[in-house]
């Protein structure tokens, strides 16, 4: 069955992982006081503030929520309201020229190259959805928003579950087993394989120093790099 659109994580896959745990996680959390006294009577943000306040037995003060998410940044929870929080302060990081986005030097022309030959490209990623708007339009390699048809987050479903490969696909419009998954998750491309679509396990040196070949594989195609991926 010939491959019509390309799902693509980010952490590990087109950008390091370095990157989230080294420049944007430390750089939310630095700012989340601010931001939040800032700009906590927003809607948009004080609908997540008080989601995370009820979550935790009602609690109403802000800097008790502010200490509750930058706990979760440290524990990498992947938590809904976290990730809008986090999405919103990277805006205001990324308007200010703070930092770019890394994107390793395959994945850009990999992904131009696939858009120019008539693949339908997508995003699914843990980050919610304006996070990865953020990061692939200000990324290293310039703005790469134009290359995709479409973004997926968490809420259609966690990045391990078969169901929300599924959903995906629905959404695409397109049969499961015309999608290619690129992720360096092997729980998350067994979950798309259960699903039906086709995977590509990402194993890069750089986030991954001890290779995944064999039975760590999963039986997934594994590549080093975008180069090395057929479509």
């Amino acid at each position: 069955m010939p491959i019509r659109a390309i799902l693509t994580d980010i952490e590990g896959t087109t950008s390091s992982i370095s990157f989230v745990k080294d420049v944007l996680f430390p750089y939310a959390r630095r700012a989340l006081p601010g931001f939040v006294a800032a700009r906590g009577r927003e809607p948009a943000v004080r609908k997540w503030l008080d989601a995370v306040a009820l979550e935790n037995g009602g609690v109403c003060q802000d800097s008790v929520v502010v200490e509750v998410l930058q706990g979760w940044i440290d524990q990498d929870r992947k938590h809904t309201a976290l990730k809008a929080l986090q999405g919103m302060i990277w805006a205001d990081g990324y308007k200010s020229a703070d930092f770019t986005s890394h994107m390793y030097p395959d994945a850009a022309p990999a992904l131009r190259q696939w858009k120019d030959q008539g693949q339908r490209l997508y995003v699914y990623s843990s980050g919610s959805v304006p996070a990865q708007r953020l990061l692939f339009g200000h990324s290293d390699a310039g703005d790469l928003t134009g290359l995709f048809s479409g973004w997926f987050d968490t809420e259609v479903g966690g990045k391990r579950e078969r169901d929300s490969y599924a959903r995906i696909a629905e959404s695409i419009g397109l049969p499961a087993g015309e999608i290619l998954f690129l992720s360096d998750v092997v729980e998350e491309l067994d979950a798309a394989r259960e699903a039906g679509l086709a995977t590509v396990l990402i194993d890069r040196l750089d986030d991954y120093p001890q290779p995944r070949e064999g039975e760590a594989t999963h039986g997934h195609t594994r590549a080093v790099s975008f180069a090395q991926v057929e479509v």
